[in-house]
């Protein structure tokens, strides 16, 4: 039996209790659906030999690292603020209790850093759209650049700042 095959076989069969397994360190389905999803694709994606024996050991590791990436992002979006906190899947600490909102001159700084790895073509483009707010037309009236250059450098900035971000979470 190919990988593929094996694959196929252990999501017939032993996806509901892994999405149970997920679900019971979640709270919430549909997050756990996602991680279960992402546990398969990753399983897919593999391209090192896969035993049946071992499959489920490996599901279930993989499964238990996406769960704890998951309390890592989540617990740096509460550090910074940047959404409610939910603290019915939160425990609280007295280091969570300390920590508090950026400043902007703080989050300035943050993201400035992060835009030191964006060409520097891009830079001003993303300063433009993130500090004064203004749309991709209105950057390319202003630089005199082609809309869909315009359009292509943000991209590239948003790449690089999300990249960045990840990073360092």
């Amino acid at each position: 039996m190919n990988n593929l095959n094996i694959i196929e076989y252990y999501y017939h069969h032993h996806q509901a209790e892994l999405l149970a397994f997920v679900s019971s360190r979640l709270g919430g389905k549909e997050e756990a659906e996602d991680i279960v999803q992402d546990v398969f694709l990753r399983l897919l994606q593999n391209n090192s030999p896969i035993m049946e024996s071992t499959l489920h050991a490996l599901a279930f590791t993989i499964a238990r690292n996406l769960i704890t990436d998951y309390y890592r992002r989540k617990q740096w979006v509460i550090k910074y603020g940047m959404q409610p906190i939910d603290y019915r899947q939160q425990t609280v600490t007295a280091e969570d209790e300390a920590a508090r909102p950026l400043s902007i001159h703080e989050m300035t700084a943050f993201l400035e850093r992060g835009l030191l790895r964006v060409p520097e073509k891009c830079r001003e483009l993303y300063r433009m759209h993130i500090y004064d707010g203004m749309q991709v037309s209105d950057i390319s009236q202003q630089t005199g650049e082609n809309y869909k250059s315009v359009e292509y450098r943000l991209g590239i900035a948003r790449k690089e700042i999300r990249k960045y971000l990840r990073h360092i979470s």
